[in-house]
């Protein structure tokens, strides 16, 4: 199984052969802005899938918001330029859950945490995070998680 930094450099050759100037654009800015987190610092490091994700997420968001500004001024095409490379990006980031989704793996670690006899108050709601976040890691909004794992507690 491929990385997603090998899938984006591989998508390079790909965007070139199918002549998609923005996709291809997009992409290598991606890749730049990976290889600048990598070897910014005083030692070099090489960033993991979770942390490439991220780092997709903050770039396809600082598009959207770009091309909210460009809107807001009247800037249509390069509204619609930014929202295209948002797109590419995108296509890279894994499928968002829903919230049923994320309430149903919620109840699946507090029942996993019941059977090891643990009681449950609020107090215990880093023990319920912490395996929540690492399975939704990056296809939910943290805060909801917390909101929904702080009233699936308060229900207990």
């Amino acid at each position: 199984m491929t990385t997603l930094k090998e899938r984006l450099h591989a998508d390079v050759v790909t965007h070139m052969k199918d002549r998609n100037k923005v996709a291809l654009t997009t992409v290598r800015n991606v890749l730049g802005e990976i290889e600048t987190r990598e070897k910014s610092g005083k030692t070099p490091i090489v960033l993991d899938d979770a942390q490439v994700t991220a780092l997709l997420q903050k770039e396809a968001a600082k598009r959207r918001d770009t091309a909210r500004i460009y809107t807001e001024a009247g800037e249509a095409e390069r509204a619609a330029a930014e929202i295209a490379e948002a797109e590419v990006i995108e296509a890279y980031l894994p499928k968002p859950l829903t919230a049923a989704e994320v309430e149903s793996i919620v109840d699946e670690a507090i029942a996993a945490l019941k059977a090891d006899g643990v009681e449950l108050s609020m107090r215990q709601m880093g023990a319920v995070m912490k395996p929540v976040t690492a399975t939704v890691a990056g296809r939910f909004d943290g805060k909801a998680v917390s909101e929904i794992v702080r009233n699936r507690l308060a229900q207990q």
